[in-house]
């Protein structure tokens, strides 16, 4: 599963609505609403969390992902060192924060979050690009 910068991971993009995903992926393993209103897709077998922004027509704006298959740059990252991964990547701005034994390492002009626990990588977080006019900059067209 390639992680797409600024566009989504596999086949999703960002900006696309519930039913294109359910199109590709079927039905949810669980679906529910979060505190803000948003809907939540959970997919177990792609061990996916699809964050769907109500306050933007519910399309697709956040994914976080634990797939063992995921690449970026054409190179599995789960399981990987974090420093390792984080120094072959062609951006170098990280914002950090720790939380006891995991730590968010995240890059703003990608909106791209690596977390890691003992000091490898267990989840990816990827976000829709908001532009400089505080606009999503969605890249699914319908």
């Amino acid at each position: 599963m390639k992680i797409n910068l600024k566009n989504g991971i596999d086949t999703l993009l960002f900006g696309m609505k519930q039913k294109n995903v359910e199109a590709l992926y079927g039905l949810p393993s669980k679906q529910f609403k979060d505190e803000d209103g948003n809907s939540i897709y959970l997919y177990n077998d792609q061990k996916m969390r699809l964050t769907f922004y109500e306050d933007e027509a519910f399309r697709l704006g956040y994914i976080i992902s634990s797939n063992s298959e995921l690449t970026l740059f054409d190179k599995k990252i789960m399981g990987q060192n974090c420093a390792t991964v984080k120094s072959e990547l062609p951006f170098k701005t990280w914002e950090q924060e720790d939380f006891d034994s995991v730590e968010n390492h995240f890059n703003e002009s990608n909106w791209l979050t690596l977390v890691s626990e003992f000091g490898v990588i267990t989840k990816v977080e990827i976000g829709a690009i908001i532009n400089d006019n505080d606009e999503f900059e969605w890249k699914f067209k319908a």
